[in-house]
């Protein structure tokens, strides 16, 4: 069997850092996805607070932006801090600040927030699934749609060694460019050890429900990814290739979490993190938003 030592363990933390200052200090000229994550319907316990780090850094773009007053996806840097709070043990709710750094200059992407609400206990269930709804306020650099909502559906099957999981989802965008666009994640991993996880995850925006892209202008992503723990922190972190000419090239992603002690928890242990929610795009500037990832 695997076993997940010390030696381990200490390489993988050193990487983990190493990835994260590369995404931070990286010169960076566009932009990318703030969020590239799987959902898979584990939330925070009832009055419990977590909080996570998204960012991924496009290696390999298009140098052109999306749309007049957006910026071109090649060598940005997108990110978004995430607070997220447990109500019952079914219900969590999350807000976000997004950003970028693109042309050497800082963009915010003004502020999300999300109800996440899920079968309870899912880490614990072979069969779990839940719905997320966000909602977003962009900026003009980020979007031609200032209003976008995002419905995530999560289903997903796990066993002791694997897992699988859908998030099928689809953004409206409000106002004049308003459409309803498919942007679906998958996820498959399998557990090869405590906490520590590798698979794959794939990204796609196929545009409008009602009118799909051609397929060679069509997202769509492959991400090789690991999920572990570091101390009282969770790591994700992810390469992605595209798969088609109308695809980012190359992205880089990382999330790293924690989560604060619950009401009522051992307030001896250092933590009592959870595991990422793993990955689903946030959609490129385009008159809604990015493929959210590398590393939400």
């Amino acid at each position: 069997m695997w076993v997940w030592g010390p030696k381990r363990y200490r390489r993988a933390t050193k990487g983990a850092l190493l990835l994260a200052l590369v995404l931070m200090f990286v010169p960076a000229t566009a932009e990318a996805f703030d969020e590239i994550q799987v959902y898979n319907a584990e939330i925070a316990e009832v009055g419990q607070w977590t909080i996570q780090q998204h960012l991924n850094y496009a290696f390999k773009a298009p140098n052109e932006p999306d749309f007049p007053g957006g910026f071109a996806p090649n060598h940005a840097l997108n990110g978004t801090p995430e607070l997220a709070y447990g109500l019952t043990p079914w219900w969590e709710i999350g807000f976000y600040l997004p950003f970028a750094v693109a042309d050497n200059q800082f963009l915010s992407d003004g502020g999300k927030i999300r109800t996440l609400s899920v079968s309870p206990h899912a880490a614990d269930r072979n069969f779990f699934y839940g719905v997320n709804l966000e909602f977003d306020y962009g900026t003009p650099p980020f979007g031609q749609s200032l209003f976008n909502i995002e419905m995530r559906p999560i289903i997903g099957w796990r066993n002791k060694e694997w897992e699988f999981i859908i998030n099928p989802i689809v953004d409206f965008a409000t106002g004049r460019y308003g459409e309803a666009d498919f942007v679906p994640a998958v996820r498959l991993a399998r557990k090869l050890g405590e906490d520590f996880y590798i698979g794959a995850e794939y990204y796609a925006d196929f545009g409008k429900i009602t009118n799909a892209l051609p397929l060679q202008q069509q997202q769509q992503l492959l991400f090789a990814v690991t999920d572990f723990k570091a101390g009282v922190f969770d790591i994700d972190l992810g390469l992605g290739f595209g798969l088609t000419s109308g695809s980012d090239q190359l992205i880089g992603k990382i999330i790293i979490g924690y989560a604060f002690p619950a009401p009522g928890g051992d307030k001896s242990s250092d933590s009592n993190a959870m595991m990422p929610r793993s990955m689903a795009p946030a959609r490129r500037a385009t008159g809604l938003s990015p493929v959210s990832v590398l590393l939400h």
